[in-house]
């Protein structure tokens, strides 16, 4: 194929003001990193207490977080963003719906849809690494902390939960790299994140490969340096006996 690959491109001007198209992808960049984080720390948080939740010994509590996990992880995410984003914002009170509609700057109520659906999304499975890694660990544990006197909450906080923690990091890991590919379902609603921004780049300067191409380094790049950032901490805090460290 003869392709004239120019990656010059992207120091151009947009012709939008004094932007350049590398502008565009520092902005997309900026807005892919926000979603992923704030989206994350709903799932870590919700997913925690859910996780607790699922093994605690109540079929009530338990059968709660069931529902939960069940309900979010087999509706399709593009599916919950339309309705977050659609929907919901609809069944509001008329003086909230009034807020978020004519009030909220569009930018910010799309932001505010995809990181309560994402988050939420999320979280169903960040609860069941969770219950896994409690699941995991020997039942000594909990007997031990009981004949110290420790009531249930205290059991979970001060004993399971830092242990689990400590077991289930490369799962939760690969859920968070899934959080970063994921903030691209944004783009959908409007939002200006990395992949819309690419698109727009595309469109606009009629370089299709080398628009996309930078964007997969981008992608390619964040997840590798997240993933190798993540190698670090599980060596750090690895519990001996109760996971491999770097695959052996």
């Amino acid at each position: 194929m003869n392709y004239n690959w120019d990656w010059g491109v992207f120091f151009k001007s947009t012709g939008v003001g004094s932007e350049t198209y590398l502008d565009w992808y520092i902005s997309g960049l900026g807005w892919t990193i926000a979603i992923a984080i704030v989206a994350w720390i709903i799932a870590l948080t919700l997913g925690s207490i859910l996780g607790v939740m699922r093994t605690v010994p109540n079929r009530i509590v338990s059968g709660i977080a069931t529902c939960y996990v069940e309900l979010f992880r087999n509706v399709p995410l593009l599916v919950q963003l339309f309705i977050w984003y659609f929907l919901v914002p609809d069944l509001l009170p008329a003086d909230l719906q009034e807020w978020y509609k004519q009030d909220l700057n569009p930018t910010t109520s799309a932001f505010l849809s995809v990181v309560v659906c994402l988050g939420l999304f999320t979280t169903a499975r960040v609860c069941e690494q969770v219950r896994t890694g409690i699941q995991a660990l020997p039942k000594g544990q909990e007997s031990a902390a009981r004949a110290m006197g420790f009531k249930l909450p205290q059991i979970y906080w001060n004993v399971l939960l830092p242990q689990a923690y400590r077991i289930i990091i490369p799962p939760l890991t690969s859920e968070f790299l899934n959080v970063f590919k994921n903030t691209s379902v944004a783009s959908l609603i409007g939002l200006m994140e990395l992949l819309a921004q690419t698109k727009q780049t595309a469109e606009f300067s009629a370089n299709l490969f080398e628009a996309f191409t930078l964007a997969t380094l981008i992608y390619f790049t964040l997840n590798m340096s997240l993933m190798l950032l993540m190698r670090l901490v599980e060596k750090k805090v690895a519990v001996p006996g109760l996971i491999s460290v770097g695959g052996k």
